[in-house]
Parts: C-alpha cells; sequence; structure tokens
C-alpha cells in the first residue's frame, strides 16, 4: 500500500499586520505624549536626602532665583484655576485685562515675575519677547508684598481642593526673598508647603538608610 505524503505548509509569519499595529501604538504614543515644558526661571536647587518626590497635581509654584527675584506659576494641568485666579487679579487690581493677555496667563509654562503696575504690558508680549524679557520679579517688601495677593487669588481658586505649595529657590537665594516668600504665605495663613531639592544619595551607615534598607517610611 503507497503512503501517504502529509502535504508541508511554510512555516513563514506574516507580519505585516503586527507591523501595522506597531506603528499604529508609536504613532499613539507620539501624539498623544505631552512634553515637559523648559523652566521659566534657572535655578539651582540645594542638595537633600529624600526619596519623595514633588507632587504634579494642583500645584502652585514660587520660585526664587539668584539675584533675589520672586515668580509665582501654576501647574500647566489647572487652566480652570488659573483662569479664576487672573480673573480676580484683574478685577481687585483693576487692570481690565483683555482676554488676549489673559490666555498669555494661562497658557502652557507660563510665570509671572513684575508687580501689578508692568503686569499687563508684560501680558502682551509674545513667546519670544517673553524669554527675551528681564522680568524685575515680584515686590516682596513688607510695605508691599505683591506675593501676598497672587498667594489670596489661588487660595480662592482652590477652594474644595487641595493646594499643593512648591518652593523652588536658587541655592544663592538671599535671606530676604525667603522671608518675604514666607510673610505672603502666613498673611494667607498658609503654613504647609514643599521645598524642591536636588535629590542625593542617603549615606549608607546612617539611621536613614537603615532605616530605608529595613522597608520603613520617611518620616
Amino acid at each position: 500500500m503507497p503512503k501517504v505524503k502529509v502535504p508541508r505548509k511554510s512555516t513563514s509569519v506574516d507580519m505585516t499586520a503586527m507591523c501595522d499595529v506597531a506603528f499604529l501604538l508609536l504613532s499613539f504614543f507620539i501624539l498623544t505624549t505631552k512634553f515637559k515644558s523648559s523652566d521659566a526661571v534657572e535655578v539651582v536647587t540645594p542638595t537633600s536626602v529624600s526619596t519623595k518626590p514633588a507632587s504634579d497635581k494642583n500645584v502652585v509654584l514660587v520660585t526664587m532665583d539668584k539675584e533675589g527675584k520672586a515668580y509665582f506659576s501654576i501647574g500647566d494641568n489647572n487652566e480652570e484655576e488659573k483662569e479664576k485666579i487672573i480673573n480676580t487679579i484683574s478685577d481687585q487690581k483693576q487692570l481690565q485685562l483683555t482676554d488676549a493677555e489673559k490666555k498669555n496667563f494661562i497658557k502652557s509654562g507660563s510665570t509671572v515675575g513684575v508687580p501689578f503696575s508692568m503686569l499687563k504690558s508684560y501680558l502682551q508680549l509674545n513667546e519670544e519677547q517673553a524669554k527675551k524679557y528681564k522680568a524685575p520679579g515680584i515686590p516682596l517688601d513688607s510695605a508691599n508684598n505683591e506675593l501676598t495677593v497672587w498667594m489670596a487669588a489661588a487660595n480662592s481658586a482652590y477652594t474644595g481642593s487641595t493646594m499643593s505649595l512648591l518652593v523652588k529657590g536658587d541655592n544663592s537665594a538671599k535671606y530676604p526673598t525667603f522671608k518675604g516668600v514666607i510673610d505672603a504665605f502666613k498673611k494667607n495663613e498658609i503654613f504647609k508647603f514643599a521645598m524642591i531639592t536636588d535629590p542625593e544619595g542617603i549615606p549608607a551607615g546612617t539611621p536613614l538608610a537603615n532605616k530605608k534598607e529595613a522597608g520603613g517610611k520617611e518620616e
């Protein structure tokens, strides 16, 4: 009886569909990825030993540079709060800001570092002009601490939610600037904030290192 030959089938696999799926996924991630905007103020933060990252939700950021200037900004994910804040400032200080000027405050990466008397003209600058502009900083004098007004507007805008207040100071920042920032917080009864620092490794053999190795949590 003759043997029946089983027909041999090709072992090759058509990868066309898989390649299509891979390129679709790649295109999706490229189009939906939101890149972090560059820092408006160059700051060299001091180092510290910590493993707890700063919050990225409901962020209110106060920045101090090495020249003693203070800047105020709101997280890019909080456009609604930004709109409330700039409307409050415009009404309270009678600045009569236009919709276009308000949008410049609300846009991604916006930072304010000017007194109220210069805010309207500053918000009229385009993106390239704003990058080259040398801001004088928000006044922090005891007789005219304008950061107090910004913080009051932020407190009001975040009513009903938890505001994550961050302070980012240059390693060479002057003490009077820091004192002015703290005074603005105190006048608004804000007593909790986090400092942004450059993390460094925990020295081996220290109680904190031993606690971390044992699975304990940092205070």
